[in-house]
């Protein structure tokens, strides 16, 4: 099955480098000015959403050229642009999604791309949302095997709902045996994860996982 990595349009800073993520089975999905990003790196879209608003009118020119599926829609809408490309990509069953370009800027287009990662979990796909420095998920109850990403030497539990109840942690530094733990708890930030995977558990509740790395790296 095809991975699907979809491409926002964030300060391109946060990006990291989509190139090393470039391979056969992914189909890139550009949104906004993550068009004109993934263009400049050499890695064309099949498909494009967006009101390209946040694009100058020789940048949308060389979009239009350049892509040739493009959903365009305008800038007054009920759905942020990401939204309606993420409802697309879901729709085709992927194995995994990728999202870039999601994070920095923005606090509030940064919230509520996060809960879009929580919408997204109901559609039983796998849905990361990277950046140069973090790769964020959200699971729904069960046991999972979480791979250790290199260089992410830091993996953190935050509940999205009130509480996440018998979490249970394995193969970190700090482990967790059917503990609940409250929305607003810094008790499982900043653990290390001490094997290539570690297992993680809970019976009820939405859990965010954030691996991550220090800055300087």
């Amino acid at each position: 099955m095809n991975v699907y990595a979809i491409v926002a349009g964030g300060p391109s800073f946060y990006y990291p480098d989509l190139l090393s993520f470039k391979k056969e089975n992914i189909i890139w999905v550009g949104v906004d000015r993550g068009v004109h990003y993934l263009l400049q790196k050499g890695l064309k879209p099949s498909i494009a959403f967006g009101d390209f608003d946040s694009l100058t009118k020789k940048e949308r020119e060389y979009v239009f050229q350049n892509v040739t599926n493009i959903h365009r829609y305008p800038k007054d809408k009920d759905a942020t642009d990401l939204e309606l490309a993420l409802e697309w990509v879901v729709a085709r069953e992927p194995a995994q999604i990728l999202i870039f370009g999601a994070t920095g800027g923005r606090l509030d287009h940064a919230l509520i791309n996060l809960q879009l990662l929580v919408k997204s979990v109901r559609s039983g796909r796998e849905v990361l949302m990277i950046d140069k420095q973090n790769i964020v998920t959200v699971k729904e109850p069960g046991t999972y095997m979480i791979e250790k990403f290199d260089d992410y030497q830091y993996i953190s539990f935050l509940p999205y709902t009130k509480k996440v109840h018998e979490l249970t942690l394995q193969g970190v530094k700090y482990a967790l045996n059917k503990q609940t733990i409250e929305r607003g708890s810094s008790l499982c930030i900043s653990n290390e994860m001490v094997r290539k995977r570690v297992t993680i558990s809970f019976s009820d509740g939405l859990l965010i996982i954030v691996q991550s790395k220090d800055e300087k790296q």
